[in-house]
């Protein structure tokens, strides 16, 4: 089975993220930074107190027709306003998008809010905006083994990605979210871009519930991002023995951050 992992950026490289996908052979795929703008697709505008770029109006609906063999979950952390190119106004919702190849049941689903809840927003906040973990299960047919794929997009703090309360909160959510999910013989992987460093507190917390960082201190960034510090990505998982094979990709470049592929 493989599980890929990436944040899409918005979808501001979308034609090679579309490209790429149907040929990587991932059976599941966990995207960050997913928009869905109801009555809109193309481009639109994104604003909030810190920067304005362009940005896909509908990521979910981008992959969800390229990825015509996957079963697609989206799960909402927070909404706000967004403008096309004649300047009307329209809501977004940003999130997490799960993707599971039709050959493969979905026997479980959930989710939990890791910073906040969700909120309406007037205008886009720069920060401390609300995060959502997605939680699919299914069974890997070979081994005949439950699998639980978790993601999620770690809170952004425009003060860097150094630790916090409000991230160590995040942590524990996280990991009661693990506990209520896993069974006796379930294999867990937690994936995402976290938003932090290779020696947050965060991954002693989840080595707590049984969890092992596959990433450690590499460079998660692709050349698009442009500062120094090259963390956010990880992945995790709860039996390296199940793992064959793990790589942080240099190419494509489809995003700003650098997709994590697993072979279990």
């Amino acid at each position: 089975m493989r599980i890929v992992s990436v944040n899409v950026w918005g979808g501001a490289l979308v034609d090679d993220l579309l490209t790429w996908l149907p040929g990587c052979g991932a059976q599941i795929v966990c995207l960050q930074e997913v928009t869905r703008t109801p009555g809109l697709n193309g481009w639109t505008r994104f604003t909030d107190g810190e920067k304005s770029l362009p940005q896909r109006a509908a990521v979910f609906d981008d992959v969800r027709t390229t990825l015509t063999q996957h079963q697609a979950i989206f799960v909402t952390s927070d909404s706000g306003p967004v403008q096309d190119g004649t300047g009307r106004t329209y809501r977004q919702d940003f999130g997490l998008m799960t993707l599971v190849s039709e050959d493969l049941p979905i026997v479980g689903v959930d989710s939990a809010f890791v910073h906040g809840q969700f909120t309406d927003h007037v205008a886009w906040a720069a920060g401390d905006r609300p995060r959502v973990a997605l939680a699919v299960q299914t069974i890997d047919r070979a081994v005949g083994r439950s699998v639980w794929v978790v993601q999620v997009h770690g809170l952004r703090d425009p003060s860097g990605k150094a630790d916090t309360p409000a991230r160590r909160r995040q942590a524990e959510r996280l990991a009661e979210l693990v506990r209520r999910i896993q069974g006796p013989r379930d294999l867990v992987v937690v994936c995402g871009d976290f938003n932090l460093l290779p020696d947050s507190e965060t991954f002693g917390i989840l080595a707590e519930v049984g969890l092992t960082d596959l990433v450690g201190t590499a460079d998660t960034r692709t050349s698009h991002y442009r500062k120094t510090v090259r963390h956010a990505s990880y992945l995790l998982v709860s039996d390296i023995a199940a793992v064959n094979r793990f790589e942080v990709l240099t190419e494509p470049e489809v995003s700003d951050h650098r997709a994590l592929v697993l072979d279990i």
